[in-house]
Parts: C-alpha cells; structure tokens; sequence
C-alpha cells in the first residue's frame, strides 16, 4: 500500500531564505511475515518559494519573527495549513549558521512541521548538501568520474569533491556575489567584506565605499575573483590572496578534476553578456557570473549541467527509511533514545590501510561536522567487511577510537554503524578501548550516507535489536 505525505524543506543561508514543499509516496517494501522497511518510491515538488533576502536585524541576529511570518505567507500562497505537514528539514548554512540565535530559529520552526531534521550545516557539510541538490554527486555515480560543485553563494564558494558517488573532500572559499554590494539606482558602493578590502588596498583599485562605481572600474577585482576560483580546481599560476581567500581549507589537488558544476545564486548569473543593468541585484552578482562565463573554469573542465542552482541546498525535506539494526550489537541503555544525530559515511578507500592512516581520515573528515571551534555529535558509519579476521576488528576498533578522541574527550556517546554483519566483535573491542562505562552504539547491517541523519529507539525482542530510523535529505 502507497502512502502520500507532505514534506518541507527551509534552508536558511546567507544571503537567501527559501522553501520547498514536497509530496512523497511512501510504501512498505516488507514481505507481510517481515519488519516494515519504509521507502521513499516517489516524489514530487509541488511548490517552491519565494527567495527573500534572509533577515538580520541591526544587531546582526537573525530577524526570528520575519523568518516565521515567511514560512507562514508561503504556506497560505501554497493552500496548505501547517498541520498537514508530516515531516521536514531545516537547513542554516553558511554566515547565518553563526549567528547566535541560530537555536532559536530552529526552536521557533518546529511547529511548521511534524517531524523536522534539523542541520546547522558548517561550510563542509553545506559543501555535500550542495553538490547532491546540484546532481554532481548522482553525475559522478553514474558516469565514474570526478566531479567539482562549485556552490557559489553571497558570501562563499563552497566546493564538493565527488569520485565515483562517494564523497572524496570539500573546500570552501570567500568568494561570492554579495561581497561588495552596489545601489542598483545611484551605483554607489554601500559595502566591501574585509577580505576584498585586503585585495583592492594591496592592488592599488580605485574601489571606495560610498563612492559611485562601474562595470569598468570593478572588472580587476572580479579577474581576481576568478582567478581564485580556477585556482580553487588546480587551474592557473597560484594567486598571492589563494591562501588567504580560503574560509578553512581548499580542495586537495592531488589529482586530475574532470568535471565541474555549478549552484547557488551566481550559478544563474552565468552568462557571456551583461543585462541592460548589471547591478539590479544590488551586488556584483552578474558581473563575477560574467567572468565565471569567460573563464577557463568553462573552457578546460567539462561542465556538468545542475539539476537545482540557487535552490540546490533546499530541494528536499527529511525521507524517512525505518529499519532495525542485525542481531550481532553493542551498545550501553543509558543512551537510548537518541534523535537526529548527522552521519559521517567512510569511503570505501578510507577503510583501508593502516590503524593510524584509517584514524587520519576519520578525524579529517570530522572536520566537516565542525561549526567554528565546536563539533557536532555524529555517528560514523562505515561499510566493514564479511568476515573480517580478529586482527583487522582490532585495527579498526583502533583506529575509530583514535580517529573520534575530539569526540571522546567531550565525552560525547560513541555512535558507530557498520553496514556489514560485524559489530558484536567490532563493538566488543572498541568497549576494551574506552574509558569505563563510556557510552556507546555499535550496530550493523543498515546502510546510511553523508547527509543522512538517524534516531535510534529503545532494544526490542529482549534487548537484541535496536530500531533505527534513517533520515535522508530527498534530492530530486
């Protein structure tokens, strides 16, 4: 039997608010003498926002009041009232994931939907949220190569490595349209972020605040901007500003890209020719769209064409996949239940290797899940292997202990899911390796990705499984 319900996606960003509403159609994919295992076996957007300016108020908070009237206005434009709502996701990113009230915004919309999956998404995981709305990933899956997203917002570029599916590195650059802001009537400057103010004061520009500006007089610090962004894929001589223009790393340029693509509002901005007003946005938007046009970003890579733009982190709302954990588990009560905790997925290559180099990959890529100075809790999951000897169990247990001590430190609880039928012993030998009494989840056979977020329930069938519910941000 096919079920219909009502999902909402919200992303939050710097410089744009928006939402998508979504009708899924939900079924049992169970034999009748089975567990139900819920999946997701259409979808369908059936409406989408406006995109306002996201509100901040003179204090640099996020205007929570405007915020809730938006969502409210959109939900009467789409003939829906709030209750129909099942389920959703919120997603805050870039400079508006570090406002303050942040938390309160997230408080404040949890009465817009039945059930939200709620992110604040720091510049890596925007980078993966990005690069799936955008296609890049499914692109790079299918095709077996390697893909670049370059998610090109107003205040950063945020770039996903995808090789083969999998999620190989992230980056992310200050560099976006709303950096310097133009009044679209006078063509004076209103605002320059302190970056380029670096870069036009070293370059001798003839760029000023509140001073009126042109097409002309702006192109060298919009080469620049370019220059930094093929740079940003491994094209060019080094800019002297490359290291300085990185918000927290750049890309590993270890290895040939093949293909890139684009979102994020520039994203609609590229294009050969200017329009009749260049700064009717009121930012330098279409000019540095322009320039992305005329670069070799579009002449030396292959360009991927974007399922979604500027909508590329919004385009879906929490799934949900419902699924019990195998019978071999480990896992200390205290902690159940426990509810949206994000995933952060190994490849397959990053589960190879020696105890250390496996620990190095796991604490790198944890970097994704960090918010300024603070990290998120996240569970880790992994593929593991059929029978695995006792050794490679022990190496591994190892490395995930060595790989996740930020995470010990804080003494979150240790959350580990191995897709394989192997956490009874994986389990056991991470315990020995813990402090006493620390908690922890190690269970198997259910399959998760990066952007995924899961639940797990109290044990059932006396304490020899554990249910688990899979949240995934549905990509169209």
């Amino acid at each position: 039997m096919t079920e219909k319900i009502l999902s909402v996606g919200i992303d939050l960003g710097t410089s744009t608010t928006q939402l998508v509403l979504s009708e899924l159609f939900i079924e049992n994919m169970a034999s009748a003498f089975s567990i139900p295992r819920i999946v997701i076996s259409d979808k369908k957007v059936i409406y989408k926002s406006d995109i306002r300016f996201t509100p901040i108020l003179a204090d640099n908070l996020i205007d929570v009041e405007e915020i809730k009237q938006f969502v409210e206005e959109q939900y009467r434009k789409a003939g829906i009232q709030k209750e129909e709502i099942q389920m959703g996701a919120v997603i805050i990113t870039g400079e508006t994931a570090r406002k303050e009230n942040a938390s309160k915004v997230l408080t404040a919309l949890s009465g817009f939907a039945g059930d939200f999956v709620v992110a604040t998404a720091g510049p890596d995981l925007e980078s993966i949220i990005a690069g799936k709305g955008a296609g890049a990933h499914t692109y790079s899956k299918e095709n077996r190569m390697s893909v670049v997203n370059l998610d090109i917002g107003g205040g950063t570029t945020n770039l996903a490595l995808f090789e083969d599916g999998e999620v190989s590195d992230t980056g992310c650059l200050d560099i976006g349209g709303r950096l310097i802001k133009v009044d679209s009537t006078t063509k004076k400057i209103t605002y320059i972020a302190p970056k380029l103010q670096e870069i036009i004061a070293k370059q001798n520009l003839p760029i000023q605040l509140n001073q009126p500006t042109s097409v002309e007089q702006l192109q060298p610090i919009i080469k620049e901007m370019v220059r930094l962004l093929e740079n940003s894929v491994g094209l060019g001589m080094q800019s002297n500003f490359y290291e300085r223009i990185l918000t927290n790393k750049g890309l590993r340029l270890d290895q040939r890209i093949k293909g890139i693509s684009f979102s994020g509002g520039v994203a609609d901005c590229i294009a050969k020719n200017l329009p009749e007003n260049p700064f009717k946005y009121g930012d330098i938007g279409l000019l540095l769209g322009q320039g992305i046009a005329n670069s070799r970003l579009v002449e030396e890579k292959e360009v991927i064409p974007s399922v979604e733009t500027i909508r590329a982190t919004v385009v879906g709302a929490g799934s949900h996949t419902a699924e019990v954990s195998g019978s071999t588990i480990t896992y200390t009560k205290e902690i159940l239940p426990i509810q949206n905790i994000p995933i952060l997925k190994l490849a397959l290559a990053d589960e190879v290797g020696t105890s250390q180099e496996i620990a190095s990959k796991i604490s790198e890529k944890l970097q994704w899940y960090q918010l300024e100075n603070e990290f998120q809790m996240i569970a880790l999951g992994l593929s593991g292997e059929k029978s695995p000897s006792f050794q490679t169990v022990l190496n591994l247990a190892e490395a995930i202990v060595k790989g996740l001590d930020t995470l010990i430190q804080r003494k979150d609880p240790l959350i580990v899911m191995v897709q394989e039928d192997m956490a009874k012993a994986l389990g056991q030998s991470i315990h020995s390796l813990l402090p006493k009494d620390y908690p922890f989840v190690c269970l198997d056979s259910v399959r998760v990705e990066n952007g995924d977020y899961i639940d797990i329930g109290n044990p059932i069938a006396n304490g020899t499984v554990l249910p688990v519910v899979v949240k995934t941000l549905v990509f169209n």
